[in-house]
């Protein structure tokens, strides 16, 4: 009876445990996977492969995210006789509480959970926070629960880098007896922590963007210079033991082109591995240093991107929007901080402009912070606590986009008003950044059939800075249009207050 059958959540994780040979190298020598297939009426109605994992003492795994509802069955094939031919069935019960299912780009430039409700990527960066040892990670995950952000830039692998250069507690690899790391022997117990982690970000509703590989290691352990072959072993093991967290993104690479040993046709071939290997379709793109990767790639679902020109002024964040057709997410503009280096050494105010930048381009902007500590406790490094201004500003922006009820924000006009976006006829967000304007003319971008004479418009003065909202009590109402744009007569201007860092909201009356 379907009663009487293990129930698992749409999108949550179906385990199958199997003791089998333990001699060896099981990471090498080994293989499992399994067949799922969702029943209808009895009837076979589609069929995922999962590939299964050695989990170290005997003990082998296969893990499940099941995307439907219903019953699914199961049978197990590997090279062992010892795990073929499991087989039994469960139930995929309907979501509940949080669980909204994987984010998946939406709208072609913007993002949404599976089950439709929407997402917006207000993300942090907290590289190497899992690699701090056990009071410094649940500080870590104490300050996130309290923070706006909603996805952490996280590496799998250790960093050996400026203000964080202490020897992690886990290895991704077991040593050899010459001390050395063992590239085809994997440790679980790090497996075990890292998803341990992604557990524990997934009840607090963060997303986990994952960064494969990074140019950070300077020899020390040599994570950075592995074979290709040893790259896609690594690949296939961690894919096998995660894909089925549903808050996971896939960044194949942090700084891509500073690992000289690996090409482009390197990198494309890993691309293609990863999206291949992956049985659900997560998230995937690849982060730059000096030189913007082919985000055409068809495998690469969004562009990850840093570039030095969107620093300031109104329409460079779009630009990228335009040529790659994707969503584009600038995961690193700078850091709000006092490093020596210049990209650590933000205002908070120039952090948060460039949030307001990003959104009001259609595209998607990710926080960092470096302040110096005593005991290089840096939060873009090891996480700890937050200790800057800018994210209670970016939590007052995320609010604004929540309330907006859109799917994201598209730009309004492309060719002359580039400091604004909504939705056409509907809402609209301007932001006037470092310009300290008095007066703002109410007048909105159209075509003819955009908005009709008579439509009416409530309009809200935003302080970005200082987190206010100041609605105006007038109802603005179209009265005059020309070829392109619609305006009111009898009320033309709005006063503003003469500083820098406001924003215009206007929403139709009604």
């Amino acid at each position: 009876m379907v009663e009487d059958m293990k129930q698992v959540e749409q999108w949550d994780i179906f385990e199958l445990e199997i003791l089998g040979p333990s001699k060896g190298n099981p990471f090498m020598e080994v293989t499992l996977h399994a067949v799922f297939t969702l029943l209808q009426e009895g009837v076979e109605k589609e069929s995922v492969t999962v590939p299964g994992f050695y989990d170290g003492e005997g003990v082998y795994r296969v893990r499940f995210m099941p995307h439907k509802q219903g019953v699914w069955s199961y049978v197990t094939s590997g090279s062992s006789h010892e795990l073929d031919g499991f087989n039994g069935k469960f139930v995929c019960a309907a979501p509940s509480g949080a669980n909204h299912g994987m984010v998946k780009t939406a709208k072609q430039y913007h993002f949404a959970y599976e089950d439709g409700s929407p997402y917006y990527p207000f993300g942090t960066t907290c590289y190497a926070w899992i690699h701090q040892g056990e009071k410094l990670e649940e500080e870590t995950l104490r300050t996130l629960a309290a923070a706006p952000f909603n996805k952490v830039r996280m590496c799998v692998f250790p960093k050996n880098y400026v203000g964080n250069n202490n020897e992690p507690e886990y290895f991704p690899f077991e040593k050899n007896e010459e001390n050395r790391f063992d590239f085809t022997r994997f440790s679980p117990v790090f497996f075990r922590h890292l998803e341990k982690r992604l557990k524990q970000l997934l009840d607090l509703g963060l997303q986990a963007d994952l960064i494969l590989f990074h140019p950070y290691d300077k020899g020390r352990w040599g994570f950075d210079s592995m074979s290709h072959e040893t790259d896609k072993k690594y690949l296939s093991y961690l894919i096998a033991r995660v894909a089925s967290y549903r808050n996971v993104w896939w960044s194949m690479a942090n700084e891509y082109d500073y690992l000289r040993d690996k090409t482009k046709a390197d990198w494309d071939d890993l691309i293609e591995f990863t999206a291949q290997l992956d049985p659900y379709g997560h998230l995937l793109s690849i982060h730059n240093g000096d030189i913007l990767y082919d985000h055409w790639n068809p495998h690469i679902t969004h562009a990850s991107v840093q570039i030095g020109t969107v620093r300031a002024g109104f329409g460079r964040f779009r630009m990228l929007r335009d040529a790659y057709h994707k969503p584009i997410i600038y995961d690193e503009v700078g850091y709000e901080g006092n490093l020596d280096q210049r990209w650590g050494m933000l205002d908070p105010r120039e952090l948060v402009d460039k949030f307001w930048n990003g959104i009001v381009s259609g595209t998607y902007v990710t926080h960092g912070e470096t302040f110096t500590h005593p005991q290089d406790i840096i939060w873009w490094a090891k996480g700890g606590t937050l200790r800057g201004e800018s994210p209670a500003r970016i939590a007052f922006l995320k609010g604004i986009l929540e309330e907006s009820g859109t799917e994201g924000l598209e730009p309004i006009d492309s060719w002359w008003i580039l400091n604004g976006a909504g939705v056409t006829g509907q809402y609209y967000l301007f932001y006037f950044g470092y310009e300290t304007p008095c007066e703002w003319a109410f007048e909105l971008p159209a075509m003819k059939k955009d908005i009709q004479v008579g439509a009416k418009f409530k309009v809200d003065i935003i302080d970005t800075w200082n987190m206010t909202v100041e609605e105006l009590g007038d109802t603005f109402e179209i009265t005059d249009k020309e070829r392109y744009r619609c305006y009111c007569s009898y009320h033309r201007k709005i006063e503003l207050p003469g500083r820098p860092f406001m924003a215009i909201r206007i929403r139709r009356a009604g």
